[in-house]
């Protein structure tokens, strides 16, 4: 076999180029000007132009990191709890008045004035709102 003997294996053709000659002429059917006679001509769908309407949220959003402290109401600990009791964290969480988040025992727990403080209780580890503060105080 020599050099001349070999043929190609594909005979794929490369398409003609528009406008250089033969019996369509110089704008080759396409006409003069115009967005459907330039190159790459592509007309935008009715759907897309609607989307780019639409007014799209702006910014940067995030869930945040931080817990949030788990709430308690002074209502909740006046039935669970006895007069002189501990309360924390722990002894919240036995008492099933707050969850486990994550996995692990809340670290911030968060009293709220809804009802009234009758008993006494021992706090550790524990924030107040204002109105329970002024309760606690008073005792």
């Amino acid at each position: 076999m020599q050099i001349h003997q070999l043929t190609k294996k594909s005979t794929a053709r490369v398409a003609r180029r528009i406008g250089r000659g033969g019996k369509r002429g110089t704008y080759s059917g396409k006409g003069i000007k115009g967005q459907k006679s330039r190159a790459g001509a592509k007309i935008r769908p009715a759907q897309r132009e609607i989307l780019k309407k639409i007014p799209k949220l702006r910014g940067y959003r995030f869930n945040s990191f931080r817990l949030q402290p788990v709430t308690v109401t002074v209502i909740d600990l006046e039935k669970k709890f006895k007069n002189g009791d501990t309360v924390s964290p722990k002894t919240l969480l036995a008492a099933k008045l707050i969850k486990r988040q994550n996995g692990r025992t809340p670290n911030r727990v968060k009293m709220l004035g809804k009802g009234k403080l009758t008993k006494k209780f021992i706090f550790k580890d524990i924030l107040f709102s204002e109105s329970v503060g002024k309760a606690v105080g008073s005792l």
